[in-house]
């Protein structure tokens, strides 16, 4: 089997403005980036509307391990899959970020015939969108710290700024650094750090947006600091939110590609499902739904982490409203859920499997119980999986009205995913979505958090210490009570320990830190020991990527 770059490298794919043309979008409306990537025209979009009677549906997984689950090759197979069938249908999904793409993940455009292309350009610098977002922040934090510098009309206590710099690359060496050192002329030296870009508020900003002006309105509200009073200090306060928008007016363009059979993708932002809110921007789902029938999009991580906050956050932002679940397991993942380890994953283990399904069973109830979805379960297919492994799943979840349907996109392409895609119009058309919120509006900010911990974790409490619970209640009592709750914890478990595999309940959820995104609109809680800027692991993906003489780039997955 050819590696998944070989396997993007050797596609035929189509100039973009034939993609673009199949879906009705005139060439006035695309601004190719070369010959097989663009960006859409957002005025055109506008006058568009949503296709009558179409359909959202999220993929999602169990939560993730060392095995690999594949949601995104799911996502794209399964599109592929749905128009084979005849159905309509684009692949929506987020922007791979350069940290896990040169630390520990690797590529993440799917994988072997189930992928979206030109693989190397969205896996690298795609359409320079991550520049502009990182540039608008750090725009934003160079403003500030010069204000500061020249007079600091604002009051500004820079003890209590709270607007970090990003970099899109893991980087533990700047998670906690110090600014302005060299003397007066370089400014006031103060305490800073790095959050990778991915996690940072402007990504969500950018994400959560529905046109540029909201964009612009969004920027401007950022609280960056507070003064020596404790009165926030806006973006707006440092006339810095014109510049950043101005920075982000061609990224804030959705981009279209195409998966390895020719059919459409967007994929536009990409904020981490672990630490952010893990979904791509609600501009190119909207997008996405003025263009097809079927439009299949995912969210980070778990269905505990990604599905949750596209729910909570995106849906209840956007107006969205998904019809289904398709959430993505695979027999080694459960295994490993189960207490076998990495290295003995391909032998058949019932015991361990059984185990192991109470991690999907989680899922699904949340699902179908606490979301109010549809949901079909698609076993990701891997050669070691036996006839009995299958057998034992397929029996544990009959109970949950969830059909299990194995699939084989990564090595057959739609063509493995023809099942799943009539699967998934099937339950679509038996059952009535009932889309339900895991907290109310006006909930406070603690018990939000409690709702989630308790009915998605699983957890038994949620603690903090006296210093974290004083800066929830100000911000409950400064009017910020109704902003969602966006959770950054460990993808790998239920739990904030990422050691707890399976189905852990009774556990406690430590709340660390809180952040306001005021801009983005959520309050941010840091559970665990979860990082907003990761460090690379001790064998980086870096080390296996090369380019020849020719420009031909190897080792991408």
């Amino acid at each position: 089997m050819p590696t998944d770059i070989e396997i993007a490298q050797a596609a035929r794919l189509k100039p973009i403005h034939e993609i673009a043309s199949a879906l009705g979008v005139p060439d006035e409306a695309i601004a190719p980036y070369g010959r097989t990537k663009a960006k859409l025209s957002l005025a055109w979009l506008a006058k568009q509307a949503p296709r009558p009677g179409g359909k959202l549906v999220l993929v999602s997984a169990i939560s993730p391990t060392p095995a690999g689950e594949g949601k995104t090759t799911t996502t794209v197979g399964l599109t592929d899959g749905l128009n084979r069938i005849g159905r309509r249908a684009i692949a929506c999904l987020r922007e791979p970020s350069l940290g896990p793409v040169f630390g520990m993940k690797g590529g993440a455009a799917g994988g072997g015939y189930a992928q979206v292309v030109p693989m190397e350009d969205i896996n690298l610098h795609f359409t320079g969108d991550f520049h502009a977002i990182a540039a608008a922040n750090n725009l934003l934090a160079a403003l500030l710290d010069n204000h500061v510098h020249h007079g600091n009309a604002l009051g500004i206590d820079v003890r209590r700024v709270s607007f970090k710099r990003v970099v899109d690359m893991n980087d533990r060496a700047l998670r906690q650094i110090t600014v302005a050192l060299g003397g007066p002329g370089n400014g006031y030296p103060r305490e800073d750090g790095f959050d990778i870009v991915v996690a940072s508020e402007v990504m969500a900003i950018f994400c959560l947006a529905r046109s540029l002006s909201d964009l612009k309105r969004r920027l401007g509200n950022i609280v960056v600091a507070e003064t020596r009073d404790g009165k926030p200090v806006h973006a707006r306060d440092l006339a810095a939110h014109g510049a950043m928008a101005a920075l982000l007016k061609d990224a804030i363009a959705p981009n279209l590609v195409q998966t390895l059979e020719n059919n459409p993708a967007i994929i536009h932002g990409g904020p981490f499902g672990n630490i952010a809110h893990g979904c791509n921007s609600v501009i190119a789902t909207e997008a996405a739904r003025r263009l097809a029938d079927v439009v299949v999009t995912e969210a980070g991580f778990g269905a505990d982490l990604g599905a949750e906050k596209f729910i909570d956050i995106k849906c209840r932002k956007s107006g969205l409203s998904p019809d289904m679940v398709v959430l993505v397991a695979t027999i080694r993942a459960l295994k490993y859920h189960g207490g076998v380890e990495v290295g003995a994953l391909t032998a058949e283990n019932l015991p361990a499997l059984e185990r192991g399904i109470a991690n999907l069973e989680r899922h699904v109830n949340n699902v179908r119980n606490h979301y109010g979805l549809p949901c079909v379960i698609a076993v990701n297919r891997f050669s070691s999986d036996t006839e009995a492994e299958m057998a034992l799943l397929k029996r544990k979840i009959a109970h949950h009205d969830a059909p299990v349907v194995v699939a084989s996109h990564w090595a057959d392409g739609g063509r493995g995913a023809e099942d799943l895609a009539r699967a998934v119009v099937d339950a679509m058309a038996r059952i009535p979505p009932n889309l339900k919120f895991v907290y109310d509006d006006d909930d406070p900010l603690w018990d939000k958090l409690g709702k989630i911990a308790r009915t998605i974790y699983g957890a038994s409490e949620v603690t903090a210490d006296s210093k974290v619970r004083a800066r929830i209640k100000a911000l409950q009592a400064a009017g910020y009570g109704r902003y969602p709750v966006c959770v950054a914890k460990t993808q790998y478990s239920f739990s904030t320990d990422p050691k707890l595999r399976g189905a852990p309940s009774g556990h406690v959820v430590n709340v660390r830190e809180v952040r306001l995104a005021a801009g983005a609109e959520f309050i941010v809680m840091i559970c665990g020991d979860v990082m907003t800027m990761p460090g690379l692991p001790k064998e980086p993906s870096a080390a296996r990527i090369d380019v020849d003489d020719e420009g031909r780039i190897s080792g991408l997955f």
